[in-house]
């Protein structure tokens, strides 16, 4: 029986969430024991057509990348969306809050009317083909990679939080955030993270996306319990939740 073939590809992004894969360093060794890499340009020069398993990083820009997207998406039986620009836009969906000439502009100046430059609202992968699997996070947490990687060469379907964050937060026994003056994201965002920020004293900034049907109306009483504008709620959103907003009142 041959080996599944993955293939690794990225698009705009900083390639943090692979350099996560590089830093598994032996680790990465065993858990692609039973694969073939056949492209990744970060760690290989080889290139392929065929593969199984496609690991896409990075947000869908431009009309030629949603073309390469496609094309990719049609060869893979399986697509993992990998790290928050890829599963939700990540940071680079700031842009879509403002004129996209302005915003090009603004970063290019004389250059901005170039034509290799993102002319597209930007998009995540699954507002373009039908994504598979999600490895949250800015960057990815490498034991969550290395655990939903596992199951699918294993022929197993990974099981994927559905919870907050808060849960995990208090099953680490951290004193909550909320009660230091920290507008803390973490009653309506994905768990899966073992609450790494809100262990560490920083609050959650959102980059594992929404939970499922999150309880806003409960983070709107947080807010009003302690005195905090909602406004500050909207604001700390939209840094990796730009454009896809639950609704606030």
């Amino acid at each position: 029986m041959s080996k599944p073939r993955i293939a690794v590809f990225d698009f705009a992004c900083c390639e943090g969430c692979q350099l996560q894969i590089v830093n598994l360093e032996e680790e990465i060794l065993d858990l692609l024991a039973g694969a073939d890499v056949v492209e990744w340009r970060e760690a290989m020069s080889e290139q392929s057509d065929e593969y199984d398993i496609a690991i896409i990083e990075g947000s869908i820009t431009r009309p030629e990348d949603e073309a390469r997207i496609k094309e990719i998406r049609s060869r893979a039986k399986v697509l993992i969306a990998l790290g928050a620009c890829a599963t939700i836009g990540g940071i680079n969906k700031l842009k879509n809050n403002f004129d996209l000439d302005e915003v090009k502009t603004c970063v290019y100046g004389a250059d901005a009317g170039k034509p290799h430059l993102a002319t597209a609202m930007t998009k995540a992968v699954d507002e373009v083909v039908t994504v598979d699997f999600k490895v949250e996070g800015c960057p990815i947490d490498r034991k969550e990679f290395t655990y939903i990687v596992r199951c699918l060469l294993l022929g197993k379907t990974p099981e994927i939080p559905v919870y907050p964050v808060c849960v995990e937060c208090k099953a680490n026994g951290n004193p909550c955030l909320w009660d230091q003056g920290e507008v803390c994201l973490g009653p309506i965002i994905k768990a899966g993270c073992g609450a790494r920020c809100p262990s560490n004293s920083h609050r959650c900034f959102g980059c594992r996306g929404y939970v499922d049907n999150p309880n806003v109306n409960a983070a709107k009483d947080v807010i009003e319990k302690y005195n905090l504008d909602i406004d500050t709620l909207k604001l700390k959103m939209s840094l990796f939740g730009s454009q896809q907003e639950p609704t606030v009142s």
